[in-house]
């Protein structure tokens, strides 16, 4: 795309000059018009989108000073170039404070008006790149500022922004959250980057969908979640839709959950958590549903806080390799599954399980399908079983051998030594630590007891390192409030951007997305 240029001159050799010797094709730009006073220039400017004007500074009636000041009042991005017959320090100093590109005397060198043309040129080129790294921010700044109203911790600037730039002044109250979650991603977990790089498409697709419908206000709140502010006109049949087109493009079904009213700012942190609520009950109630938090009885709602409180225990078990305690949180997690009476549902259950399972390994830097020798398809086999005591007995047979293989592990000739060592760095691991520290301090040769650690762990020091701290920084996020450098701080890492790059590589989120999750 080419810069638009006005020629003003009243000398109408110079005019023809400027025109005709000047090589505006090769510099980017193309002449608008060449006019011979300020008032024609006047017309021009009013009637096209000129971006550099180059004017005499002396033309009758109007000067050229002051036709670049009138453009300029009306456009400030213009970019101004003047020629002069004149070396008058006086109008140089004019042409300064408005900013001039240049300053070119006559008679005129061409190479002199060429290089004050490139730097105009450079200068549009840096504003309209900008411009445009600001339009790609917008939507990422008001993905920003509504995850904080929908999580409460907003401040008054962020409602003050929201409604002078997004409109939000103009919403109608009362208003609901709804969260939209797409089912089965996991699936598409370990496959390719195009499928991996899905999720966001789908996101970007819903909300894309949600402004057509006059969903104005909503943001991305993970990998596969939404969440939109809906005013009272918005009714299922909008939400049923954006489900369906999510279905009908990308083949995945949605399951939304919809918040009590609010009818003001503070109320809708309640209607969000609501919403969250609401959507997790798609365990028991299956996919592809629209929940009410209103019309869900409060025994469903225990039902979801027992579960997490028994997921822990169940976690704990596993670690400690209590076969007896495995065998019974899996029963009393499995006894509200069955209340439900579908076997769809206890699938789904199952599934769910797994999944949280997967997660906390990988917080003690272990793998669900590896530790099983399994891929993401070898699932599959619990839609094969046939009863709901079969899912059960399936899961409680893995569940032993996770345990058992974890206790394997601790259970090595040199354990008792590394634990020493893990120990000893757990407890440095704000410190710049080494392997020759740790051998120092052990009385080993740093490569005998590196090699030693990678036997006994799997995993050589500074793997291993990384995974403490990455574990410490976990417990951070999740149990303080300290800001994310003074976390990096204290797992020892200076440089922040190094310790989020790390984070990231290691958990698949940023530290504030894993703190938010």
């Amino acid at each position: 795309m080419s810069y638009k240029v006005l020629l003003a001159d009243d000398e109408r050799l110079d005019l023809e000059g400027m025109r005709t010797f000047i090589p505006w094709q090769d510099l980017g730009m193309e002449v608008v018009d060449a006019v011979t006073n300020g008032f024609n220039a006047r017309t021009v400017l009013t009637s096209e989108k000129i971006d550099i004007l180059v004017t005499d500074v002396r033309m009758p009636h109007m000067s050229g000073l002051e036709l670049a000041e009138l453009a300029l009042n009306e456009k400030k991005d213009l970019k101004v170039i003047f020629v002069s017959g004149y070396q008058d320090f006086h109008y140089a100093k004019q042409a300064l404070s408005l900013n001039a590109c240049g300053y070119v005397l006559k008679p005129m060198d061409d190479q002199e008006l060429i290089d004050s043309l490139i730097k105009a040129r450079d200068l549009l080129d840096m504003e309209r790149k900008r411009q445009a790294e600001y339009s790609q921010m917008i939507p990422v700044v008001k993905n920003e500022y509504m995850l904080q109203l929908f999580e409460g911790s907003y401040t008054e600037s962020t409602i003050d922004v929201l409604r002078r730039e997004y409109n939000f002044k103009q919403f109608a109250w009362p208003g609901r959250v709804c969260v939209l979650e797409i089912d089965d991603l996991f699936k598409m977990e370990g496959k390719t980057e195009e499928s991996r790089g899905k999720s966001s498409t789908w996101l970007d697709g819903l909300l894309a969908w949600s402004r057509e419908a006059g969903i104005a206000h909503g943001c991305k709140v993970d990998k596969n979640r939404v969440a939109l502010l809906l005013q009272p006109h918005t009714g299922h049949a909008v939400i049923e839709r954006l489900v369906d087109q999510v279905k009908s493009e990308f083949g995945t079904t949605v399951t939304a959950g919809i918040g009590g009213n609010c009818s003001e700012v503070n109320d809708i942190e309640r209607s969000y958590r609501q919403a969250l609520e609401a959507v997790e009950l798609k365990m028991f109630r299956g996919k592809g549903k629209l929940i009410e938090f209103e019309d869900v009885p409060k025994s469903e709602m225990e039902d979801i806080k027992r579960f997490d409180v028994r997921m822990d225990a169940l976690f704990k078990a596993l670690s400690s390799y209590e076969l007896v305690r495995i065998h019974d949180e899996l029963d009393a997690l499995f006894q509200t599954a069955k209340n439900a009476k579908s076997k769809f549902t206890v699938r789904n259950y199952a599934f769910y399980l797994l999944l949280k399972l997967d997660d906390y390994l990988h917080t003690v830097n272990e793998d669900l399908f590896e530790l099983l020798n399994m891929d993401m398809r070898s699932l599959d086999i619990i839609l094969q079983l046939e009863t709901i005591d079969d899912i059960h007995l399936w899961l409680r047979q893995r569940l032993y051998q996770i345990s058992e293989l974890l206790n394997s592990k601790r259970q090595k000739k040199n354990w008792k030594l590394i634990s020493e060592i893990i120990s000893f760095i757990r407890d440095r691991i704000q410190d710049n630590i080494t392997l020759r520290d740790v051998a120092e301090q052990f009385s080993f040769s740093p490569n005998y007891l590196g090699l030693l650690f990678k036997e006994e762990t799997g995993k050589n020091f500074s793997e291993y390192l990384i995974m403490l701290r990455m574990e410490r920084a976990c417990e951070l996020l999740k149990n303080t409030n300290l800001k994310i450098y003074e976390i990096a701080d204290q797992v020892g890492y200076r440089y922040l951007p190094y310790f989020s790059r790390q984070f990231k590589e290691t958990y698949g989120k940023t530290p504030l997305e894993y703190r938010r999750k």
